[in-house]
């Protein structure tokens, strides 16, 4: 399985998600083309190929396509092992939205219909933006004490921009130790080697934009 985490960069730097049942098989098993979509846009997102997912898997290219492409429908088994191998809950793939035929649900997330990621260090990301297909990802990520991305400095494509709503941050840049207090704000280069920390006694909760979307 340790594999399987290392196609994702979040899974990678935060560690594990914590475990997510499946309450609702019937919502698994009726979604139907949009999970494949789902499941796309998070590749995608992740830098994933297919190829890579169906070594990290089992499952092959020709079935995965077909998923992605609404052919097929994934099994609960498979949807659970491919978010695994992108570092996510199966909720993921399920937005709550109030009115499935509400035509704005592309473009708005109303509130409490955010999807989240809930780290096993106590990391939570929550997607702001509606999906991962656009070119801007904006997250709200929350970081409690003595929570970090890692100890090592990563890099990847893109750009990134954040403010601080709360609480404290430290954040390395090229080597640099930079701290971010309640009301700053930051952008640089993905290319950038960067790892960042919550150092303080209280919760820090950011909003992050990532251009491309990089999950």
């Amino acid at each position: 399985m340790d594999d399987i985490a290392r196609l994702s960069r979040s899974a990678h730097l935060r560690g594990p998600v914590e475990d997510d049942p499946i309450t609702d098989l019937g919502k698994v098993l009726d979604a139907g083309a949009s999970v494949g979509k789902e499941i796309k846009d998070l590749r995608k997102a992740s830098d994933v190929t297919l190829a890579q997912l169906s070594r990290a898997t089992g499952l092959s290219q020709g079935y995965l396509s077909q998923v992605e492409r609404g052919i097929s429908s994934p099994s609960v088994k498979a949807l659970h092992t491919i978010s695994r191998a992108l570092g996510v809950n199966i909720s993921w793939f399920f937005r709550p939205v109030s009115d499935p035929n509400d035509v704005l649900n592309e473009y708005i997330v109303r509130k409490g219909n955010h999807r989240m990621i809930r780290f096993a260090n106590g990391i939570t990301d929550e997607l702001l933006s509606p999906n991962l297909a656009r070119g801007i990802e904006l997250l709200r990520c929350t970081f409690p004490p003595g929570s970090q991305s890692g100890k090592e400095a990563y890099e990847h494509k893109g750009e990134e921009a954040g403010f601080v709503v709360a609480g404290r941050l430290t954040l390395w840049l090229e080597g640099r130790r930079i701290e971010l207090e309640t009301g700053d704000s930051f952008a640089f280069e993905s290319t950038l080697p960067h790892r960042y920390a919550n150092e303080g006694d209280e919760e820090a909760v950011i909003i992050w934009s990532i251009s491309p979307p990089s999950y």
